[in-house]
């Protein structure tokens, strides 16, 4: 099973995205330290928020297989730096979530090139609510 750490600013739905996987209830719940989870460690949001944070998110990503960048479909604005991906000695995706919420396709054209200029090399989009997408997350962590 694949281990995902699950990296992106305060209320994205990195928590969210988690429960929906394995249980579908959602809860608003604030991450207020690093949780581990079977397949997933859920960072606060602050950790990308606060640079000086970044050495323990790479010191984190010791114990995952894959990291994930996460960023909401309706953001504003860019939360990772450019090449933020190549921090990390593993693989790197872009998960944007509540694409259920799209109403500009040109924000879903923004936030991929934001999450592929950060160093994403594969995009997934999903919804907690409608599950669009899960399986392939799912899926994702669950390969042999």
């Amino acid at each position: 099973m694949t281990k995902m750490m699950l990296i992106g600013k305060t209320s994205v739905g990195k928590t969210s995205l988690i429960q929906a996987l394995y249980d579908g209830a959602l809860c608003d719940k604030k991450t207020q330290a690093v949780e581990y989870y079977d397949s997933f460690l859920d960072l606060p949001g602050e950790y990308l928020e606060n640079p000086r944070f970044y050495n323990v998110i790479v010191t984190l990503s010791h114990d995952v297989d894959l990291i994930a960048l996460v960023q909401d479909v309706e953001c504003d604005q860019t939360v990772f730096p450019p090449n933020f991906g190549t921090m990390f000695n593993k693989p790197v995706i872009g998960i944007i979530t509540k694409i259920d919420l799209l109403k500009d396709s040109e924000k879903r054209d923004r936030v991929r090139s934001d999450l592929e200029q950060a160093g994403a090399l594969k995009i997934y989009e999903v919804s907690n609510i409608s599950c669009l997408g899960l399986h392939e997350i799912w899926r994702l962590i669950h390969k042999a």
